[in-house]
């Protein structure tokens, strides 16, 4: 969403601006972007790195295949990581994972984790492998830039509905499913938080209790049947959206001690 009160400054994925001392070169997908955006050598520039350092520049030098941005010295700085929510994304469909990819990037999601489900190789084409791993990523990086946020998701390899089962015990794990409790509610204690869901055509029985047993327990967001991507980012908004809420009010009652 545009904001009025902030300027229209690019913004750029810069891994390595932690340690960068001056100036800063960017590679080809930023030097593109750049030429995109109809950006010159001495417009400023907004830099993230994924990884919670923020930072202000102007381009000193564009190229065809590299851009070279100076540093405001006083500009750079670390921004919290916001409280965990892992997410345990069903291989699925591809576009709508990558859909769900970007969107991910945008919450603030701290680890995505493919799953690959009994119904996931009924789906074709489906999102897996090292390639689409790298659409993913690049994917992600596209949205951090769009949203000027701070950190990039952990982004994993597939996994088997065992490993997966056993993931995340720290976390409140909650596995979407139109007949669990409703979701906020359960939201109100947990400083973190792992959401799984199925493919297209939902869990087998045997992975819900698979689930189940592991101490995942179910919740729900609507009465109706979700597609995955629909659920996942709902789920994601829900529980940033809580932890807002419940931080507002932390403030506002020790404020007014």
């Amino acid at each position: 969403m545009e904001r009025a009160d902030r300027a229209a400054v690019a913004t750029f994925h810069a891994p390595g601006l932690a340690s960068a001392a001056g100036r800063i070169t960017l590679g080809e997908d930023s030097a593109h972007h750049a030429r995109v955006r109809r950006l010159a050598v001495g417009e400023p520039v907004r830099l993230t790195d994924g990884a919670g350092t923020l930072a202000l520049g102007r381009i000193e030098r564009l190229a065809k295949g590299a851009m070279e941005v100076a540093l405001d010295a006083d500009s750079r700085r670390r921004v919290p990581r916001p409280a965990p929510i892992h997410l345990l994304v069903p291989v699925g469909d591809r576009d709508r994972m990558l859909w769900l990819a970007e969107k991910s990037a945008e919450l603030g999601v701290t680890t995505w984790v493919p799953v690959v489900w009994a119904r996931s190789r009924s789906v074709s084409p489906r999102g897996e492998g090292a390639a689409f791993h790298e659409k993913v990523e690049r994917r992600m990086v596209a949205a951090l830039e769009q949203s000027a946020g701070g950190w990039l998701p952990q982004v994993e390899r597939e996994l088997s509905p065992v490993d997966a089962a056993a993931r995340f015990g720290e976390a409140h794990r909650v596995l979407l499913d139109a007949g669990g409790a409703p979701l906020p509610p359960m939201l109100a204690d947990a400083d973190a938080v792992a959401i799984a869901l199925g493919p297209e055509g939902g869990l087998e029985s045997g992975e819900q209790a698979l689930l189940r047993d592991a101490g995942w327990r179910r919740a729900a967001l609507a009465p109706s049947v979700l597609r995955f991507e629909t659920a996942a980012i709902a789920a994601v908004a829900v529980a940033r959206a809580s932890w807002l809420e419940r931080d507002a009010e932390s403030n506002g009652s020790t404020g007014g001690r």
